[in-house]
């Protein structure tokens, strides 16, 4: 599968300007040929045939080298290239700047197994970032994807500039949006509800706050709240690499887009990748969907919940206050849990239901099982496990899951699951009648067996909430 990366290039460019002689300076006269000839002479043409020759020359005798194992004197002749801009297509040409690159990818492979000479050459070209290396430059030159570089600078101890001054600039842009613009979360949050089809406005009106979810978020700048090992028993990721921890979420939901791009940027700028996903049985009507996926790296260390078994979940779940604990249930079903409410109309009854699923042989499984008795023991609230065909689910019904959400609602981040909590507590409440009640959930609906803008439109609710998209009026 060919992944799509999404990738902001900041560039520093500009133009080289030669002087001529100086027009208040007058020399000695000179004729129409000596003119001509000195003109000639200054043309770009024969300027570029010998940076050419230049170039192609230092080629040469880095790739002699090479052939020799004189590693040392192929790096000295890869800085020569680059500071006589030998790399830069613009100015040499395509064919031996894609020599240069080849020349490094070369000098890469010869150098197998001796790290600590990657890592100088590394350095090497980190050290000529103001002669156009960038990162990229050298990803590409040496045939690597994005995470397997950023692996190797961690491991070299290499801090490249490049990716502290985007997120610096990230965060200029981000504060300058909020200055001239107005732009801010509540504006992303209520565009994302826009694009569902949610109406803030008529939600508001009946006193229920749709951005509800964005408070408390700056808290979860602390990964060591439960709400985080909630979510790592769910939907997060986590990967621990030779040299450090990767967290990782996939969605291609148009909620999960902003709404997991929001919590992991509480702890650091994510990266995203795009990809072309296969069409899911359950969705039909969908040949291709775009998933997007978002990750941070944290130094060994950093991530605070290790993978941990029954017991040793039980044990550390015991020792959570009953707040700790609301909050690692409600981390847990912001990620794989659901919140509906259902009325039949033949019988007229209605029916909420809270529930968790998880895949049936995964190691998350067990987690269901711890659940469900110290949801019991701690809160009285009595739960059950129904074995599906594909995963099994811990569910809680009518007043058990009323008395659920009103224990975790306030810890709850997840924007539809969030709102549909606070509608049907309000409801329950008697602060809003059903025919409100009625209105306002069907807005928080999904079109089963339909096209459904809540789903598989990951990419576009992204667009649609990104700050930059407010700047260009209603």
């Amino acid at each position: 599968m060919r992944r799509i990366r999404c990738i902001v290039v900041l560039a520093e460019g500009g133009f080289k300007i030669i002087n001529g002689p100086s027009k208040k300076d007058k020399g000695p006269m000179v004729n129409e040929e000596d003119l001509k000839s000195s003109n000639e002479a200054s043309l770009p043409k024969p300027t570029q045939a010998g940076r050419i020759e230049t170039c192609t020359e230092l080629v040469r005798q880095a790739m002699r080298c090479l052939e020799n194992n004189d590693k040392q004197c192929v790096t000295r002749l890869i800085e020569e290239l680059i500071k006589a801009n030998c790399h830069d297509g613009r100015l040499i040409g395509k064919v031996v700047a894609d020599k240069v690159r080849e020349l490094v990818h070369e000098l890469w492979l010869a150098s197998s197994g001796d790290n600590e000479f990657r890592c100088g050459l590394l350095r090497m070209l980190r050290d000529l970032r103001d002669l156009g290396i960038s990162r990229n430059w050298v990803r590409d030159a040496l045939g690597m994807n994005t995470k397997t570089s950023d692996k190797w600078l961690v491991r070299c101890g290499i801090d490249w500039e490049s990716r502290t001054t985007r997120n610096d600039i990230v965060k200029r842009i981000e504060d300058l949006l909020r200055e001239k613009f107005g732009w801010d979360e509540i504006r992303m949050c209520e565009e994302l509800w826009r694009f569902i089809g949610v109406n803030v406005d008529e939600f508001r009106g009946h006193g229920i706050e749709p951005c509800a979810w964005l408070s408390g978020l700056e808290l979860l700048s602390d990964l060591r709240r439960p709400y985080w090992l909630g979510l790592a028993r769910s939907d997060l990721a986590i990967r621990e690499l030779d040299d450090r921890i990767e967290l990782e979420i996939n969605t291609t939901s148009s909620i999960g887009a902003v709404f997991f791009v929001k919590i992991l940027n509480i702890v650091k700028t994510p990266s995203l990748v795009i990809e072309w996903k296969k069409r899911a049985p359950a969705a039909k009507y969908v040949s291709e969907t775009i998933n997007l996926s978002y990750y941070v790296y944290l130094g060994i260390g950093d991530w605070p919940w290790p993978e941990l078994s029954a017991d040793k979940l039980e044990k550390i779940l015991e020792k959570f206050s009953d707040e700790e604990f609301a909050e690692f249930v409600a981390g847990i079903i912001d990620g794989d849990g659901t919140v509906i409410y259902y009325y039949n109309d033949e019988s007229k009854t209605e029916f909420v239901f809270v529930s968790i699923t998880a895949c049936k042989a995964c190691p998350k499984r067990y987690t269901l099982e711890v659940l469900k008795e110290i949801i019991a023991r701690r809160f009285g609230i009595i739960g059950a496990i129904y074995h599906l065909e594909k995963a099994d689910a811990l569910v809680f019904y009518y007043r058990n899951a009323v008395k659920l959400l009103r224990r975790i609602v306030k810890h709850m981040h997840h924007p539809l699951r969030r709102l549909r909590a606070e509608l049907i507590l309000a409801y329950y409440d008697g602060r809003i009648s059903r025919e409100a009640f009625e209105k306002l959930y069907e807005q928080t609906e999904y079109v089963f067996g339909g096209p459904d803008v809540k789903r598989n439109h990951a990419l576009e609710a992204t667009i649609r909430a990104a700050p930059q998209t407010h700047t260009h009026g209603e």
